[in-house]
C-alpha cells in the first residue's frame, strides 16, 4: 500500500480496517544470494538498497528478537554531519543527504526535523577547534557557522551563559542537522525492503557459520541451516561476539551508552544542543519530553541498562549548562550496547574471511549514519568494492596505522 492523504482518507472512511502489516514477517528459506545478520537499521538499510539499488533481491535479514528492539530503539535521534576529519565528511554528508530525501524515497514517515545542532564552546581553545571543524566542513560542501555568544542568546536565551563553571561563549551550528524518529527509520526501511521481495526473519538467532573449503556459506540459527552466497553482519554491539563465532577477533569492546527522557514540557529547545565542557547532548521529542544522554558507562558489558554514576554525571552535564531542567523529573532510560573501535570510527570492509562482510564499529555515530551506512554496506556486498565515501573504513587502518581518531582522544574505546 502506498501511504498518501488519499489512502488516509478512503481508510478513515473505511473504519481503518483496510491496513496491511507494514512488512512481511517471512519463514526463512533455505538458500538466499545475501543473508544479513542483524535487524537494525543498518542491516535493513543493506537490505533496502541490495534490492533497490543493486536489484538483488533474494535476501533476508535475520534478526534475533524483534524488529527495533536493539539499538535501533536505544538511542538519541540525533542526526548531523559535523564531523572534522577528511574520513568522515564525506560519509556522513552522504548519510544527511540521504536522509534528507528519505522518507519520499521509501514512502514513509520517519519523523525527519531538521530542526539544527548547536555544539556550545566554552573557551577561546574551543572557540578555534570548533572554528577549524567549521572551516574543514565548509570546504566539503557542509553547511556551518560559527556563532559568537549573542548569537546563541538569540537562539536559546534560557542557557546559563554567565554565572556557570563554563561560562558559554558561542557555539558551532549546523542548521541542517536535527533528529528524526528512530522505530519510524527501522520500520520504514523494513517496510521498503520487504515490498521488494527481502525477507525480514524474526527471533532467528544466528549460532555458528557454515563453512566449505576455508569460505563461508552459510549460518546456523536458531530455525535451521541457512546458505548463502555472501552474508554481512551489522550486529552492532554483538559484532564480538558473533564475529567469534567465525574465529574474527575485531579491534572492537561493547559499552553501554546510556539515554534518558524527561517528563513533557512545552515547546522549548529550538534544536539539539550540545555541552562543550563535559559530555552531554539533549533534544526535545514531539511529545514534549527532553530526549538527553553523555558519556558511556566505564566498563565492558552486553547489558542493555547502566549504573547510577554515570547518571549523575550526566545530569550534573545538563545542570551546567541548563540549570532550570532540575525541576525535571526523568520518566525513563535505557542503555544501548556500543560496538567501540579503537579510534571511534567505524568499519565496512571484507572480513578476510571468503563470503563474510563487516559493518561495525559505529560507537556514538550508528543512529546518524544509518542511510549511507547502509548505502555502502550494499555496494560493497553486490560489487565487492567500497563506496567512495567510505574507502577509509578498512579493517586494515589499525594495522597500517592510518586511524581515523575524530575526537583525538587516544587509541581505546572509552576514550572515544
Amino acid at each position: 500500500m502506498h501511504y498518501s492523504v488519499f489512502s488516509l482518507l478512503k481508510n478513515a472512511l473505511t473504519g481503518h480496517r483496510g491496513w496491511q502489516p507494514a512488512w512481511r514477517d517471512a519463514e526463512p528459506r533455505l538458500s538466499y544470494d545475501v543473508i544479513i545478520i542483524g535487524g537494525g537499521g543498518h542491516g535493513l538499510a543493506t537490505a533496502y538498497y541490495l534490492a533497490k539499488e543493486f536489484g538483488i533481491t533474494k535476501v533476508a535479514v535475520l534478526e534475533k528478537g524483534w524488529i527495533g528492539g536493539g539499538n535501533a530503539g536505544r538511542n538519541t535521534t540525533i542526526v548531523r554531519s559535523n564531523y572534522l576529519l577528511p574520513g568522515n565528511i564525506p560519509f556522513y554528508e552522504h548519510s544527511m543527504k540521504l536522509w534528507e530525501g528519505l522518507e519520499q524515497d521509501f514512502n514513509y514517515n520517519a519523523m525527519m526535523s531538521q530542526r539544527g545542532v548547536l555544539n556550545l564552546y566554552h573557551s577561546d581553545a574551543q572557540r578555534d577547534a570548533y572554528a577549524r571543524r567549521g572551516n574543514a566542513m565548509r570546504l566539503h560542501g557542509v553547511d556551518a557557522e560559527l556563532l559568537d555568544q549573542d548569537g546563541v542568546k538569540a537562539m536559546a536565551p534560557f542557557l546559563n551563559f554567565d554565572d556557570a563553571r563554563f561560562p558559554i561563549q558561542g557555539g558551532l551550528l549546523q542548521r541542517r542537522g536535527g533528529t528524526a524518529r528512530h522505530d519510524a527509520v527501522a520500520w520504514g526501511y523494513a517496510r521498503g525492503a520487504s515490498d521488494r521481495g527481502v525477507d525480514i526473519v524474526q527471533n532467528c538467532e544466528v549460532k555458528g557459520f557454515v563453512r566449505e573449503g576455508g569460505r563461508i556459506v552459510g549460518v546456523e540459527t536458531t530455525r535451521g541451516t541457512l546458505r548463502a552466497k555472501k552474508i554481512g553482519m551489522a550486529v552492532a554491539g554483538n559484532t564480538s561476539k558473533v564475529g567469534t563465532l567465525a574465529g574474527l577477533r575485531l579491534p572492537i569492546e561493547s559499552h553501554v551508552l546510556q539515554a534518558f527522557v524527561s517528563e513533557g514540557l512545552k515547546p522549548l529547545l529550538p534544536g539539539v544542543i550540545t555541552f562543550g565542557a563535559g559530555h552531554f547532548y539533549v533534544s526535545q521529542s514531539d511529545k514534549g519530553g527532553l530526549v538527553f544522554g553523555g558519556d558511556l558507562d566505564g566498563y565492558n558489558s552486553y547489558a542493555q541498562r547502566g549504573n547510577l554514576p554515570v547518571v549523575e554525571d550526566v545530569c550534573e552535564g545538563g545542570m551546567a549548562v541548563m540549570p532550570m531542567i532540575g525541576r525535571l523529573r526523568l520518566l525513563r532510560s535505557w542503555g544501548g550496547v556500543m560496538d567501540m573501535s579503537m579510534d571511534g570510527s567505524p568499519i565496512i570492509d571484507r572480513s578476510g574471511i571468503d563470503g563474510l562482510y563487516l559493518n561495525c564499529g559505529w560507537c556514538y555515530g550508528g543512529f546518524k549514519a544509518t542511510p549511507a551506512s547502509g548505502w555502502c554496506f550494499a555496494r560493497l556486498i553486490a560489487k565487492d568494492e567500497p563506496h567512495e565515501v567510505a574507502k577509509a573504513y578498512r579493517l586494515d587502518r589499525f594495522e597500517t596505522g592510518a586511524v581515523i581518531d575524530e575526537k583525538g582522544a587516544g587509541a581505546q574505546p572509552n576514550l572515544h
